[in-house]
């Protein structure tokens, strides 16, 4: 089996990981279907990374068809402990401007066309999800963004919709009275799965627009939201590769690796065998058997 210390996860505009050595790709078969795209898998920075474009290449996938069990286990089938997750924005807030990078900390959850976790048919889990991402790692991931001189912020509650469309001018204002920070489509669902598979998750937001809250701007539009992209797209091709070469070697002082420790509900021995062998990638750590 293929190995890979590292997981990103590209949005709209990021279909590639540039610099891979060694660079080629794996089709992974998971118990939850097929992920959006082939893997590729490499080394970045002397670190084994697997990259996914989560849209498909071509982009093919709106947010609501996008498999996100089978592309957050098809990670964990690999090995994956640190997943980042890049992903397009629309800001809320007049001090989060287009083109810069923001990492949230926090989300609001609006979507309901998605499976967002692995405990069902059988077996319930808990977990505890007061703070949704890896907090040590998007302090590093701020420090390396700052010293490259990009413009980038940490902290802020994404707000994602379940889209495709854009959000009309009203909902935009609701959420801006909501004291909501960024508008997307994608990235609640992937923080809550990868708190299951114990990842540690780091969100990484591209501002391309304002949404349709600001009266002094245009509207958002495709041409717009493209533009703001490319922009984007070259500064996270940039700090990516700084981040990796800072990541810790190994993570037994983080809470994100042993999250699932205490959140398993149900009695071992009522766990029906289907769904013990689906999930034994995931919890085996903990239930060794049903018996």
């Amino acid at each position: 089996m293929e190995y890979a210390e590292i997981g990103i996860i590209g949005g709209s505009g990021f279909y590639d990981l540039e610099g891979l050595e060694n660079a080629h790709s794996v089709r992974l078969k998971t118990p939850f279907g097929a992920p959006s795209e082939k893997l590729m898998l490499g080394k970045l920075q002397g670190r084994s990374v697997a990259f996914l474009s989560r849209h498909g290449l071509g982009h093919y996938l709106n947010p609501s068809e996008v498999n996100y069990r089978a592309n957050l286990y098809a990670m964990k089938m690999l090995n994956v402990e640190y997943l980042f997750s890049i992903t397009a924005v629309g800001s809320l807030k007049e001090e989060l401007k287009p083109g810069e990078i923001v990492i949230p900390d926090q989300y609001v959850d609006l979507s309901y066309k998605r499976e967002k976790t692995f405990f069902e048919n059988g077996v319930v889990g808990h977990l505890p999800f007061a703070d949704p991402t890896c907090l040590p790692l998007g302090r590093l991931a701020l420090r390396l963004a700052k010293e490259a001189g990009l413009a980038a912020h940490l902290g802020g509650t994404y707000c994602n919709m379940e889209g495709p469309q854009f959000s009309s001018r009203a909902e935009s204002l609701a959420y801006r009275q909501m004291g909501y920070s960024l508008i997307g489509m994608t990235q609640a669902a992937e923080a809550k799965l990868a708190r299951e598979l114990e990842m540690c998750f780091l969100p990484l937001a591209m501002v391309t627009d304002y949404d349709c809250w600001h009266q002094s701007e245009e509207s958002v539009t495709v041409e717009m939201v493209i533009a703001n992209l490319n922009r984007g797209v070259a500064d996270m091709k940039k700090l990516l590769p700084l981040i990796i070469g800072e990541l810790p070697e190994k993570r037994d002082s983080c809470p994100c690796a042993g999250a699932l420790a205490n959140s398993i509900i149900t009695a071992p021995q009522m766990i029906p065998a289907k769904t013990y062998k689906k999930l034994e990638l995931i919890i085996g750590k903990y239930i060794k058997s049903r018996i």
